[in-house]
C-alpha cells in the first residue's frame, strides 16, 4: 500500500470524498460523510482486530501521526490494548455531555477573560436538552432542536453563539479520543438565523 503525502492528505481533504486512505502499517485518513477528517490505526491483538481514533487532521499532522501509530504499535506488541487502555484511564464523568462540558470549561477558565459567557450559554440553552445524555448519543438532529428553540426564542445571536460553542465542545471530546465525529461540525452561521437545513 502507498505511503500518504502531506499534499495527498490535503488534497483528499479538499476533494471531501468519504472513504477511508492508507498510509500503510494500519494507518489510514478517515474522511466521514460529515464532520472533520482524523486519523484512525487499526491493529490485532489476541485475535480481535481493532480500530483506534488517533485524532483529528486539523490537530496531528501525517508526520506526527506517524509517531503516534508507532507508539501504539509499541504497546500492542507488549500486549497492551490502547482501546482498553483508554477506556480503563478515561473519567467516568466524561461519558456525558455534562461531563465533557466540565473538562472543556476548566481549559476557557484558563484562556478567556470571560468563560462565564460559555458556560452561561450552556447551562441555560444546551444542556437541558443534551446535558445529560451520552456523547455516543448526540446527533445533529439534536444540535438542531437546540439551534431552533433559542431561534425560535427571538434570540438569533445566542444561537449563533450556542453552535460555535457545541462544535468547539464536541471538538474537545475528539481532541481526547471520545468521540469520531462532531454532531455540530455540519450546521453553519445561516443555520441560526430561523429556518434550520443541516448543511451539505
Amino acid at each position: 500500500m502507498a505511503s500518504l503525502t502531506a499534499r495527498t492528505v490535503q488534497a483528499l481533504i479538499k476533494a471531501g470524498q468519504p472513504g477511508k486512505y492508507g498510509d500503510g502499517r494500519g494507518l489510514y485518513l478517515k474522511v466521514p460523510p460529515k464532520g472533520e477528517p482524523y486519523w484512525m490505526l487499526r491493529y490485532t491483538i489476541g485475535s480481535k482486530r481493532r480500530e483506534i481514533t488517533l485524532g483529528k487532521v486539523s490537530h496531528l499532522s501525517l508526520s506526527e501521526v506517524r509517531s503516534l501509530a508507532e507508539d501504539t504499535r509499541r504497546k500492542v506488541a507488549t500486549g497492551d490494548d490502547p482501546i482498553a487502555e483508554r477506556k480503563l484511564n478515561r473519567p467516568k464523568q466524561l461519558t456525558t455531555v455534562d461531563g465533557l462540558f466540565e473538562d472543556w470549561h476548566k481549559d476557557l477558565v484558563k484562556r478567556l477573560k470571560h468563560p462565564h459567557i460559555p458556560e452561561r450559554v450552556y447551562r441555560k440553552d444546551i444542556a437541558p436538552t443534551i446535558g445529560r445524555l451520552a456523547l455516543v448519543k448526540v446527533n445533529p438532529l439534536d444540535v438542531r432542536s437546540i439551534l431552533q428553540k433559542i431561534t425560535d426564542s427571538g434570540r438569533p445571536t445566542i444561537s449563533n453563539d450556542a453552535l460555535l460553542y457545541m462544535k468547539q465542545l464536541f471538538d474537545h471530546g475528539i481532541k481526547l479520543g471520545l468521540l469520531q465525529s462532531n454532531p455540530a461540525m455540519a450546521f453553519k452561521v445561516n443555520d441560526c438565523s430561523g429556518i434550520l437545513n443541516l448543511a451539505t
